[in-house]
């Protein structure tokens, strides 16, 4: 007896689904690129890894829930990238991730999902707004040409995750 093949995901789920993998795929690899860019603060870039269960759950939800899955992709980045710049400071260039979980909210919506869309946006600007300049001081303290590798590498690394982002979208996707 065989069991039926599930059907495949709507093209921006699927495109969803792609970066959460690819973003899980890299979190470990993180404190390496600290060990070598900084040769200092490895065991606080080990705590980066704590949200890689929450990427990892995206692609499972989107089975149950596309929209759900569109809508936690942005949301865990945003609470990671807060985390992390909590972690690493502002002058680490962590608050940069920012860019690609707006990015995915305006990518992965339909029309009739607007306002789903818009309060995302609203969530993440406003979320940007209280931790803007007010985080305190970093968890781990780097000195400032740490904090430049630091700056050098999420700036290529935004800018690297971006583009993939613009690269795997479907595009205009309609449903059906």
């Amino acid at each position: 007896m065989t069991t039926p093949a599930r059907p495949p995901l709507d093209p921006l789920t699927a495109a969803t689904v792609t970066i959460a993998w690819v973003i899980f795929a890299n979190k470990p690899f993180y404190p390496l690129y600290v060990w070598w860019l900084t040769s200092s603060g490895v065991e606080a870039s080990l705590w980066t890894l704590l949200s890689a269960p929450f990427f990892l759950a995206i692609p499972f939800i989107a089975r149950r829930s596309p929209l759900a899955a569109r809508m936690a992709l942005p949301l865990v980045g945003t609470i990671d990238t807060l985390f992390e710049a909590k972690l690493f400071g502002t002058g680490s260039g962590t608050e940069l991730f920012l860019a690609p979980c707006i990015m995915l909210v305006a990518l992965s919506f339909y029309a009739e999902e607007k306002w789903w869309q818009r309060g995302l946006a609203f969530f993440i600007f406003c979320a940007f707004v209280a931790a803007y300049d007010r985080l305190g001081t970093a968890l781990h303290v780097w000195s400032d040409g740490d904090l430049s590798a630091l700056l050098n590498l999420n700036a290529f690394a935004v800018a690297s995750l971006m583009a993939f982002i613009a690269l795997r979208w479907p595009g205009s996707a309609r449903r059906g």
